[in-house]
């Protein structure tokens, strides 16, 4: 049984607008009210917790350092809310929304151009995305699911695997002034590497027996998007996935210098709380993407297999 009093939601929307814009005039015209109502509704709040939440500065209120704690965490459950209600409305249709964490690159270049089909195979069915690149606890988060890539060691998730990636250097033709003759040669370059995959370009060197150094110096990126744009704007070389570039080079003005695919060890899995597993969007979502990785994967086979294989 709950020993205090929650407060009422008029009181949470009027917070969390005035903290948001910092005044109470803006959260009274976001809320259809007037601004002696928001003052009153903030009061009562006031006084319910025992805190104070704002101050005034001259003819504007600021929020103190509670406010600012505390409106974060007021915005948070209400998107919670907003996202949870709109899932049960669609839940009544028999279909919902999937809350699906996302690789950006990936999910720009290879997951979003095959979406149109998912979306015609289970119409009542909708993936909302966001941007994660490294794990993250799911039950700190609004996320459903995971489109996660290395390997299947996620604590409290079940792991489908989906494919393997074949990696090439890609740099603008303008930096070289003569094509490679042997991987050694890229040396010569900078070398642009990523920051989740940190070993990436030792990897790749010493798969074709070269050891040195030098694989490990240069500038490091975040975002696939990043590599590919410092690489085309002739900032060096960058190892990337050969699908994130295969069908655009000539666009984005890069060659492969050097073309000697390497599959990497790790792989893209789908990963999601091994509980969640039975709600009617994950499965579905799971049925189409896992059927669409085979199809991709079928291309090379090398990319289909497992690290056990």
């Amino acid at each position: 049984m709950r020993k205090f009093k929650i407060p009422n939601m008029g009181a949470l929307l009027a917070f969390e607008a005035a903290a948001r814009h910092e005044s109470f005039t803006l959260a009274a015209r976001e809320l259809f009210l007037t601004e002696s109502a928001v003052s009153r509704q903030i009061n009562t709040l006031e006084g319910n917790l025992g805190v104070r939440l704002f101050v005034r500065v001259k003819q504007r209120v600021v929020l103190t350092k509670a406010g600012k704690v505390y409106g974060a965490q007021v915005r948070r459950a209400l998107e919670g809310l907003d996202r949870d209600t709109l899932s049960i409305i669609a839940h009544g249709s028999g279909g919902g929304y999937l809350e699906l964490a996302v690789l950006p690159t990936f999910a720009s270049q290879w997951l979003i151009p095959r979406l149109g089909d998912f979306n015609t195979r289970y119409p009542d069915v909708r993936v909302n995305m966001g941007a994660r690149t490294d794990t993250f606890t799911f039950a700190d988060s609004h996320f459903e699911a995971a489109i996660h890539y290395g390997k299947p060691t996620w604590p409290g998730t079940s792991a489908d695997f989906l494919f393997r990636e074949e990696v090439v250097p890609v740099c603008a033709a303008s930096l070289l002034k003569r094509r490679a003759k042997s991987a050694a040669d890229l040396l010569a370059h900078p070398l642009l590497h990523s920051t989740t995959r940190p070993d990436g370009w030792a990897a790749w060197f010493a798969n074709l027996g070269i050891e040195d150094n030098r694989t490990m110096q240069g500038v490091r990126y975040e975002l696939h998007t990043m590599l590919i744009s410092a690489a085309a704007a002739g900032l060096g070389i960058a190892l990337v996935p050969r699908f994130f570039v295969e069908t655009q080079l000539e666009r984005l003005g890069l060659v492969v210098p050097f073309d000697a695919p390497v599959i990497s060890d790790s792989a893209y899995y789908l990963v999601y709380p091994t509980e969640l597993s039975h709600g009617k969007p994950l499965m579905s979502f799971r049925e189409w993407l896992l059927h669409e990785a085979q199809g991709y994967a079928a291309t090379n086979p090398r990319l289909a297999q497992t690290a056990a294989d």
